[in-house]
């Protein structure tokens, strides 16, 4: 709403846009702070409309349901009793009723499945079929632009396309060019728009944030200075071609999320270290993360004895040899064959000072353009990455990522390693200011470090290189993970072994709790344990020559497993293996296809396992019982979902049906 650039590693563009899009129709101007869970809304914030799409989604999910059942052969009877498990599910309620995405990104895997199964079922000769399996691919897209958790089902999805491509092709009856249209069909709309759109959400997300804002250090310089405000305020215009006697900050590439600048002071390292390794006892060299006067350096010609810009100013190139001269020391950057501080496998790197011992000066350094697009590139303020290789020993300018000790003012630790392999962001360095340099003496230019950097020059990164940098941030960022109190794993989800406490009034025991159903949540689990062992037995028997079931109702429970069984597993196995903090509401889409499984293997049972029509009664009674249990169940934990009404401590302990849910009370 205010149009400040933000990063999120939770999730990609769209799903932000669709709760903006809310808050705007509810002319909502963004200056409510989201800083505190629990702090109350004033007047001028319209809520209703900042959880309008959550709740529609949420509640669209049970038709869409409805339809899957259908689609995959199933009853009428089965698709209501499908509807009914997710209308009576607790949490699904509960994690639609908030700003929250989790029913946004159900909905549209939802969705991809409804369209795509619903152009497999359509006859072949329909062209309509094909608008089907368009929006199969946009829904995709729109599930992975959501919630990256989307990417799970999309996989699912594209692998059951595959096996009915597979069987396509290998249908004689169907003609080589009617099977050639039909793969190229489904490859654009199932490959291309999904990616085309997923750039589009993006393409939208950069265009809405141009303004500067809190997360833009995660970002390279370049991204920065294509924003309004922050660096862009700094950088606007500087000369874009370093040149000797240019003056420059560089910023390491590694020093994500908090930047940090090559950095020299008037301190030396010390004679001796703690653990009785020796120093140069030359100048410290470090990276400092804030913007100060010691972060300048003036890039030398090694040939010339000027520390100005000539005219005209000669730019510096890929494999051009430099020295660094720091502005407010006057000490050349140095190394040798000397260990580092803190990495003892690396060399020193220094602010060199002429002891008159037997250390000549090594300060001599090769331009290595990383991201060049020719040998003689030029280096460029803010656009080139290069690395700095120290000609005496090749070895390379490096942020070790370690902290020095007091000594050393806690800042960073910078070396010089000479073993290096391929890319790595450590090794690699951009000038983020820059100007011209025009004094010789120390004074002047003493001087000129302190003066702003600006000249009316104008340019801008291409939104590709936008979008490439925000892809790889939100891969590759890892925000502060403690752990939370409400955090969880994946198996105490299936156990209900975790809550979540969303809202608690201050001074009553109204609240609210992220709380499956149980019941439902139980059926669940006896409905996937009954899917494995009952395939287990069909695929046995089967083996030896005995079929339980017909061919076409053996077809319908693979397709069931494919889909609900597959779409249980790739929701929930990946998060077995993920390093980061849970939560119950990340179980919530694998939970929508048990749901689904539910119905449908009931419906299985009763046509083509029970022969005798009084099991098939008692059958049907069992599952009138259980449809009881969970209106009941859902009833009972009505005021945990809706917050209301509100409850005694009594009552709230006779909830409290696990020891491990956290439900809290006020004691009167």
């Amino acid at each position: 709403m205010k149009r400040i650039f933000f990063i999120d590693d939770s999730g990609p563009a769209l799903g932000h846009m669709i709760l903006a899009l809310g808050a705007y129709l509810g002319g909502f101007d963004g200056n409510f702070m989201w800083n505190r869970i629990g702090a109350e809304y004033p007047c001028s914030v319209s809520v209703w409309s900042l959880r309008l799409f959550p709740a529609v989604c949420g509640a669209l999910c049970v038709p869409v349901g409805y339809c899957v059942i259908v689609e995959l052969g199933f009853s009428h009877v089965s698709a209501l009793g499908a509807s009914l498990l997710l209308l009576f599910d607790n949490a699904l309620i509960v994690q639609s009723r908030f700003m929250l995405l989790e029913s946004v990104v159900i909905l549209f895997i939802m969705l991809a499945l409804f369209t795509y199964l619903r152009f497999h079922n359509a006859p072949t000769s329909s062209p309509v079929r094909y608008c089907w399996l368009l929006l199969s691919g946009t829904s995709c897209s729109a599930a992975i632009g959501v919630k990256y958790m989307g990417v799970f089902s999309y996989l699912l999805l594209v692998g059951v396309a595959s096996l009915h491509t597979w069987k396509l092709i290998g249908d004689m009856t169907v003609s080589g060019l009617c099977v050639f249209v039909q793969c190229v069909c489904r490859g654009v709309c199932l490959f291309v728009v999904p990616v085309l759109l997923y750039v589009f959400w993006f393409y939208v997300h950069l265009s809405l944030l141009h303004r500067s804002g809190p997360h833009d250090q995660l970002m390279s310089p370049a991204f920065q200075a294509s924003l309004e405000g922050g660096l862009s305020r700094i950088t606007l215009g500087q000369p874009l071609e370093v040149a000797y006697g240019s003056q420059v900050t560089l910023r390491s590439s590694a020093s994500q999320p908090i930047p940090c600048w090559l950095h020299s002071h008037k301190a030396n390292y010390p004679i001796r270290y703690e653990s009785g390794r020796g120093s140069s006892h030359q100048q410290q060299v470090t990276c400092y993360p804030f913007k100060d006067v010691n972060n300048w350096w003036i890039v030398k010609n090694p040939d010339r004895a000027d520390l100005a810009v000539g005219s005209p100013p000669r730019a510096v190139r890929h494999g051009d040899i430099i020295q660094l001269f720091h502005g407010m020391t006057s000490r050349f950057l140095n190394s040798h064959d000397v260990a580092a501080p803190m990495s003892p496998h690396a060399q020193e790197v220094s602010g060199y000072i002429d002891f008159n011992v037997s250390m000549p000066a090594q300060n001599l350094w090769r331009v290595d353009v990383v991201n060049r697009e020719a040998e003689s590139e030029v280096w460029k303020t803010i656009l080139s990455e290069v690395r700095l290789v120290h000609v005496n020993t090749s070895a390379v300018l490096k942020l070790s990522g370690t902290s020095l000790p007091d000594w050393g003012f806690r800042q960073m630790e910078v070396v010089a390693e000479k073993m290096f392999r391929g890319h790595s962001s450590s090794q690699t360095w951009t000038v983020e200011e820059h100007r011209y340099g025009t004094s010789e003496e120390q004074k002047d230019r003493e001087a000129e470090l302190h003066s702003p950097t600006h000249i009316d020059v104008n340019r801008k990164i291409s939104f590709w290189a936008k979008f490439l940098e925000v892809q790889w941030r939100m891969l590759t960022v890892k925000q502060e993970d403690s752990e939370h109190k409400y955090s969880s794993t994946p198996l105490e989800w299936i156990t209900m072994e975790t809550n979540i406490a969303y809202w608690l009034h201050p001074s009553t025991n109204a609240q609210i709790h992220l709380i499956g159903n149980p019941v439902s949540w139980g059926v669940a689990n006896l409905s996937l344990l009954a899917y494995h062992l009952l395939a287990s037995v069909y695929l046995l028997r089967r083996r030896r020559g005995i079929k339980d079931v017909p061919d076409a109702a053996w077809e319908q429970f693979v397709s069931l497993g494919q889909v609900c069984v597959g779409g249980w597993l790739v929701n929930f196995v990946p998060f077995v293996f993920m390093d980061k903090s849970l939560f119950l509401y990340h179980y919530l889409p694998a939970l929508v296809f048990l749901h689904l499984l539910s119905a449908a293997l009931l419906e299985h049972a009763h046509t083509h396992l029970l022969s005798k029509d009084t099991h098939r009664r008692v059958l049907r009674a069992c599952a009138c019982a259980v449809l009881a249990c969970v209106l009941l169940s859902y009833h009972l934990f009505c005021p945990l979902t809706f917050g209301s009404p509100e409850l005694s401590a009594n009552q709230l302990q006779a909830l409290k049906w696990r020891n491990s849910w956290d439900i809290l009370y006020h004691r009167r």
